[in-house]
């Protein structure tokens, strides 16, 4: 009786979980941590660039060369980077989970210990944790898995991952930096495509500013003005430098 009645609290408690309580977390941060390196800076260097060689005098055929090259040398070296941080990481995690392998097979009664400790952080008693302990010291996978991720904080990496990094850095990077070359693509003289490529580039940065705060929790508003800025900031530099080197 006893154990029929707990099979349907068990029962109720999933129904309840299903019909009533929906989660919202948002789940693709790495991805969009990828898309905001790539079009931020995207958006950035070429922009400063351009601003840079039409401060110089340069013509817009020149700008959208040099950009054009810029953007591809840009994508291809973010991308390299993103798949190198990505790759790291995972030989990261290879490493440490080699080493809890070998930690939970030459000192169980220490690793066991560790357990007892991580919980207790929690609050939980130890005639509460005791039984938990003893029952991961049965499921080795299962006691791996809980110490990479509760003591050395560690999830296993997608082993995809660093590919799709790469390709979605550099492809944000291509996406961000072709922006501030388009009014040269249009416009043959230099100084007049600037002024294009400033007001179309800012609306960009704002928009991407915004985008980026509404998916990272922050306050859309402030991150579409700081992202405008520095980029403003950024090709205001590179134009006052080429203008006193190249007046």
């Amino acid at each position: 009786m006893a154990n029929e009645e707990a099979r349907n609290s068990d029962s109720e408690k999933q129904r309840l979980l299903i019909s009533q309580h929906k989660e919202k977390h948002f789940t693709a941060g790495e991805i969009v941590r990828d898309i905001i390196i790539g079009v931020s800076d995207g958006l950035t260097v070429p922009f400063a660039l351009a601003a840079g060689l039409s401060g110089a005098n340069a013509t817009s055929s020149i700008v959208l060369t040099a950009g054009v090259a810029e953007v591809a040398a840009g994508a291809i070296s973010m991308g390299l980077g993103g798949y190198l941080a990505a790759k790291s990481e995972a030989d990261h995690y290879v490493r440490e989970l080699r080493r809890e392998q070998e930690e939970i097979v030459n000192v169980p009664d220490t690793e066991a210990a560790e357990v007892a400790e991580i919980l207790a952080e929690y609050g939980i008693e130890h005639h509460e944790y005791t039984p938990v302990v003893n029952a991961l010291r049965k499921n080795p996978q299962a006691w791996l898995d809980f110490m990479m991720k509760f003591e050395l904080g560690l999830e296993k990496p997608d082993p995809r991952r660093a590919l799709h990094s790469a390709l979605t850095i550099a492809i944000s990077y291509i996406l961000g930096g072709v922006v501030p070359l388009i009014p040269y693509m249009f416009i043959p003289k230099a100084r007049e495509a600037l002024a294009g490529s400033v007001v179309l580039t800012l609306a960009a940065l704002l928009i991407f500013g915004f985008a980026k705060g509404y998916f990272t929790g922050s306050k859309p508003f402030k991150s579409a003005f700081q992202t405008a800025l520095i980029g403003a900031i950024a090709s205001a530099a590179a134009f006052g430098m080429a203008k006193a080197i190249h007046p």
